[in-house]
């Protein structure tokens, strides 16, 4: 990882700022949230400048116009183009060479470089000045001048660690990200190598994997081995503890509902930072924390339905125990505590209300780990509590020799989901960056996509178990060859995050290779998506039995996954994993529009058809009617409204942002030139009717359909 010195001196040997004002200035960039404005070598959010990337342009600028006014007394743009040539490559020089010294923890900065740093503190005071040219930001939002000055040495510590050479290397920290060719960041040769051994091992992976399901016909939810029928239909054997699971849902609704807006809200911030509809939003509701909630509700919706559909489900597998209901209402009342007072101590740690207890109550600052290291603990503590809930139903079960399977590895994933969160917690706010982004994205990458998506996995399948759709061994196998395939690439494919952020080329390599392994399971998805259809036959193929399930819109849901899965974390992950594309995209526009295709298209997607499973067997066929046309609107308005922002504007967005960086650098790529160029901003007005249909005819009829159903259970008893 890049070292941080213990001192920075200049050429008189004079202390310009130490290992303390760096690590403090990485607190203020956290407690302020500015990783939900903008980035630090490509991770963060999008309204802001990636502030290490514009720090090293500056950087050299200031040192090309310092040498030529002293070489030449003259300013560099007058100039004749040999001189210019020479000075340049002089800049280059200065700036790749490494003047840390690892005996005595000392960075020297030459004279260019001691000037810049304090010119730079004048230009980052400005910035954080007129929400209009920041991003949304409040007025005035960071006055301090200690504060600045730490917060500068910050951004000057991750600049230097993106140019300068590592010992004995010819290749930055960063592998010479971000991409500033005048500032000799080109990208290095490894990443090409790579990237082409990479396309390589994914045309290998899937070929092997065609080729047995070819010749076995293993693979997917095919089942010939046994004789099965429905278990489990709508209105039968409901238990007190499933309708309490019901709260779950309609929380997770008004989560969703809220995510949106501010979702939406962020989105205007990006069209027209300057007012929201002639309101100055930022005075009340800044970018940083709209962003902030945003990334928060989005994980806490999705995780309550996950929630609810573990507890709906424990006694089906199981049996339900005395005072399971009891517990999932305490469980329901913890989860609504660590939900809204981590939004809150975000609220009041961004506006710096908390003091010194900022990290712990208030924000951490970190892109989808915002939440206060207390309320992490809580949300750890309350996923213990929802094992031990469903263990208590699983485990009389488990002792059966012929299906204990099922049982036994839905406990195992849900006891997975609070064990690997952990890491979580691994950091403090005065880590290094480096190790902080380690475990950031363990979490965003590995937990999310890999333990989330298998217990999802788990859960489908014993459904479709439950409902005689497939025997109890074609279960467990999908469950089996699910988790070989999913985290057999997953678990080191999770570096291609880490190309940029201070790590080795080992990492670049082996997270190369395995990341587009990933490409082969959500390959294997499309053809889920064809078995889904067919497994909504209405005669048993062996005694010609009517098995109709009816339960068309979690099928309709399981399908939509399948496709978001293959195009939104298949296509589009495959897109900007690569890293020769990682080098130049990573931190434009095509990075959410993988997430959001990717996040809402899978996990969204799954936990919608949870919940739509889960309302279908609690009520009546009369009850179900009256909200069919709530779900029906939901799946279309969803699906067509994801599909309107990536095709309207995150894309081509994406793409038009992709070519500057080529063009220009990355830095004016996500700088305020390119950013409020009149074509971007048509494009982000474009965005406007695909939120509108994802919000009004997607999330608000699910919403109502789930408060509809919450009345129904309640009226019940």
């Amino acid at each position: 990882m890049p070292p941080v010195p213990g001192k920075v001196i200049n050429t008189s040997g004079k202390i310009i700022f130490t290992d303390k004002d760096i690590i403090a200035g990485q607190e203020v960039f956290l407690k302020y949230g500015l990783m939900d404005n903008g980035t630090i070598w490509g991770h963060g959010a999008y309204v802001g400048p990636d502030f290490s990337a514009q720090y090293l342009h500056t950087l050299f600028i200031d040192a090309r116009n310092s040498i030529a006014n002293k070489q030449y007394n003259r300013n560099f743009k007058e100039l004749n183009r040999d001189e210019q040539i020479d000075i340049q490559g002089e800049v280059r020089a200065l700036l790749k060479t490494n003047r840390y010294n690892p005996e005595t923890g000392t960075l020297l900065f030459t004279d260019p470089e001691e000037l810049s740093y304090y010119r730079q503190i004048k230009t980052w005071t400005n910035y954080f000045q007129d929400p209009a040219d920041n991003g949304g930001l409040p007025v005035k939002y960071i006055n301090n001048s200690d504060e600045l000055r730490s917060l500068v040495a910050f951004f000057a510590w991750t600049a230097w660690a993106s140019v300068t050479n590592r010992p004995g290397k010819d290749y930055s920290y960063t592998n010479n990200f971000p991409y500033d060719p005048e500032a000799g960041n080109i990208p290095p040769p490894a990443t090409i190598l790579w990237s082409t051994l990479s396309i390589i091992t994914l045309l290998a992976g899937i070929a092997v994997v065609l080729f047995v399901f070819g010749k076995f016909d293993y693979l997917g939810w095919k089942d010939k081995r046994e004789h099965v029928h429905p278990q489990m239909m709508p209105g039968s054997s409901i238990t007190e503890s499933q309708k309490a699971t019901i709260k779950f849902f309609t929380l997770s609704m008004i989560l969703f509902l809220a995510q949106v807006f501010a979702g939406g809200a962020v989105a205007h911030y990006k069209a027209d930072a300057s007012s929201f509809y002639g309101f100055n939003l930022s005075d009340l509701l800044p970018s940083n924390i709209l962003r902030t909630w945003h990334l928060q509700l989005m994980f806490f919706w999705i995780i309550t339905a996950y929630i609810g559909g573990g507890l709906f489900l424990a006694p089906v597998i199981g049996k339900e125990f005395k005072k399971q209901k009891t517990d999932i209402n305490i469980l329901f009342v913890a989860t609504g505590v660590v939900i809204f007072g981590s939004l809150l101590g975000e609220f009041f740690g961004i506006n710096q209300l908390l003091g010194k207890l900022w990290f712990w109550f208030g924000i951490q600052g970190l892109e989808y780990l915002e939440l206060g290291r207390v309320w992490q603990f809580l949300l750890i503590a309350g996923l213990v509590l929802w094992v031990i809930i469903i263990y208590k139903a699983v485990a009389p079960v488990r002792n059966n020799p012929d299906h204990n399977e099922i049982p036994s590895l839905f406990l195992s994933v849900s006891v997975a989901i609070p064990l690997f969160y952990l890491p979580a917690v691994f950091f403090t706010d005065a880590s290094n960056f480096s190790v902080i982004d380690v475990w950031r994205f363990w979490i965003i990458h590995l937990w999310v996509e890999g333990f989330l998506e298998l217990f999802a996995t788990v859960m489908v399948a014993t459904i479709f178990y439950q409902l005689g759709l497939v025997s109890h061994q074609a279960a467990t196998r999908v469950i089996y060859l699910d988790a070989i395939l999913y985290l057999g690439s997953g678990i080191i494919g999770t570096g291609h995050h880490w190309y940029w952020t201070g790590q080795t080329n080992i990492t670049l390599a082996l997270a190369a290779m395995f990341s587009a392994m990933e490409v082969v399971p959500l390959t294997l998805l499309t053809l889920d998506a064809w078995d889904f259809i067919k497994l909504t036959r209405r005669k048993c193929d062996i005694c010609g039995k009517d098995v109709s399930i009816p339960h068309k819109w979690t099928f309709y849901f399981l399908m939509s996954v399948g496709f978001w899965n293959f195009v939104g974390a298949g296509i589009f992950g495959f897109l900007i994993n690569l890293p020769i594309v990682s080098y130049f995209e990573a931190g434009t526009m095509l990075t959410p529009n993988h997430a959001h295709a990717a996040m809402m298209g899978v996990f969204g997607m799954l936990a919608m058809g949870l919940m739509f499973f889960v309302f279908r067997e609690v009520l009546t066929d009369k009850q179900w009617e009256g909200i069919e046309k709530y779900v029906k609107f939901s799946f279309w308005g969803l699906n067509i409204g994801l599909t309107l922002m990536v095709v309207t504007n995150l894309f081509p967005g994406g793409v038009l942002q992709l070519l500057d960086v080529l063009k220009n650098g990355y830095w004016h790529a996500r700088g305020p030139e390119f950013l409020h160029e009149r074509l971007m901003h048509i494009l982000e007005w474009l965005r406007l009717p695909g939120d509108a249909i994802f919000i009004g005819i997607g999330v608000i009829p699910a919403a109502i359909a789930a408060l509809i159903t919450f009345r129904h259970i309640s009226r019940s008893g």
